[in-house]
């Protein structure tokens, strides 16, 4: 298979994984929920998730240089 498909099914698969994160019910429960830390759970869940695909792409997308 070539490395520019491997690539861009990795990128879309990224994506989906993505969009169910932020976009779940899960995201939904932890609206009116409490406070961890000072910081609201919601807030906290959709940094992090943002953060993970932030961190995900860069990892594949490094290893598509090799």
């Amino acid at each position: 298979m070539p490395r520019a498909t491997l690539l861009r099914q990795r990128l879309l698969t990224l994506f989906l994984v993505a969009v169910l994160a932020l976009f779940s019910p899960l995201a939904v429960q932890l609206e009116p929920g409490g406070v961890w830390l000072g910081i609201p759970t919601l807030y906290l869940y959709l940094f992090v998730v943002w953060a993970a695909v932030i961190a995900v792409a860069a990892w594949i997308l490094s290893r598509g240089r090799d």
